[in-house]
């Protein structure tokens, strides 16, 4: 079956690059990490393990449902979430989260809502070693306690040193050696260069920041902006009009992001307007696929029902439209996305309800 698998997968290759003016091969650079563990094998899991792997790293791929990770263990690929990409014999996909037992770097890509259920088990199972890294890939705001990915990894697994990785990364495209760039965020300087010398090698480049806050909501509050762009395409409105929109969205993450604690500065980065322009016009964007379905005049529950991937954007637009409200920031276009998905309203009203708001300066 594996072979079967290579064959299959032959055309989507992992790096190969004929056409690409920058090199395939990695350059490889130490790694002070020498097992690593991701938890969830979705899509940006997958490609995170594969990328790891091509590198020459030894990588163990923890998913919850054992009959999915019996299919990747048989045919080396992950057709459900990630087809047409080949798993490299140094990927280990295993159902038992004691398989983490070990690993120095613990990196966690569950969607949003799962993270405090898989890091508290990992905490009760007491599997991991007590100087391992952990890195949330994860991008959502809990609902309820308003906390972001890390902060749920420092409470649930206390002693670790925590960092984040956001950034304008499909899976799709890491998973092929396309050139790409993310931002590692981390309050211990020493970890942080370790990351990036772990995932800085041949088409992938990775940059630091102390500004975990701004990192992080930087890449959750993008998403919701990518369901509004998505309504924008569903509706047929033109380049004109995506682009006026995405751009005051961007206005909006930075006015909600530094109130909920970010700097200002982090969201003209790569995890703010960076991740905002792929979320927003990319193929690959669920969330802007979900809001392009909207537009068209599918229901919110009908779309969910049909995807097999969390589009996190959904869950974020509640928790960040609790918070927004709680700390009386205005937020528009965050208010109307909410009133389509949570109140029945139809995308033509919440388009008529940001056209007919107050005329204001441009900078407010």
């Amino acid at each position: 079956m594996v072979e079967e698998a290579k064959s299959q997968a032959g055309e989507m290759n992992v790096g190969s690059s004929e056409n690409s003016p920058l090199p395939s091969s990695f350059v490889i650079r130490h790694s002070s990490f020498q097992r690593i563990a991701i938890l969830g094998a979705g899509s940006w899991g997958t490609a995170l393990a594969v990328w790891l792997a091509a590198r020459g790293q030894s990588v163990t791929l923890w998913g919850h449902d054992p009959e999915h990770i019996r299919c990747l263990r048989d045919t080396a690929t992950n057709d459900k979430y990630l087809p047409g990409v080949l798993l490299p014999p140094n990927v280990a996909p295993v159902a038992d989260l004691a398989a983490v037992a070990g690993t120095d770097l613990v990196v966690f890509v569950t969607p949003s809502r799962a993270l405090r259920e898989v890091a508290g088990r990992l905490h009760d199972a007491a599997c991991i070693a007590p100087d391992a890294t952990l890195l949330s890939c994860t991008k959502g705001i809990e609902y309820g306690t308003g906390a972001r990915m890390s902060q749920i990894l420092a409470e649930c697994l206390p002693g670790h040193a925590v960092a984040v990785l956001s950034g304008p990364s499909h899976a799709e495209e890491v998973a092929r050696q396309s050139p790409a760039a993310v931002v590692i965020g981390c309050a211990q300087s020493k970890t942080a260069v370790r990351l990036q010398t772990l995932f800085s090698a041949g088409t992938l480049r990775a940059y630091t920041g102390e500004d975990v806050a701004g990192i992080e909501l930087g890449g959750a509050l993008k998403n919701i902006f990518a369901i509004a762009a998505g309504v924008c395409d569903g509706l047929g409105l033109g380049d004109n009009a995506k682009a006026a929109l995405v751009t005051r969205c961007l206005a909006e993450l930075v006015r909600l992001g530094v109130r909920l604690g970010g700097q200002k500065e982090t969201f003209q980065g790569l995890s703010g307007i960076g991740d905002l322009m792929v979320t927003c016009f990319s193929r690959y964007s669920r969330n802007r696929k979900v809001g392009e379905r909207l537009g068209r005049g599918e229901t919110p529950e009908a779309i969910a029902a049909s995807m097999s991937m969390v589009a996190e954007g959904v869950p974020t637009v509640r928790s960040a439209h609790r918070r927004a409200r709680a700390l009386g920031v205005e937020t528009p276009v965050l208010d109307q996305v909410y009133a389509v998905l949570y109140e029945k309203r139809s995308p033509a009203e919440a388009l008529r309800g940001l056209f007919l708001r107050e005329p204001k300066p441009e900078s407010d």
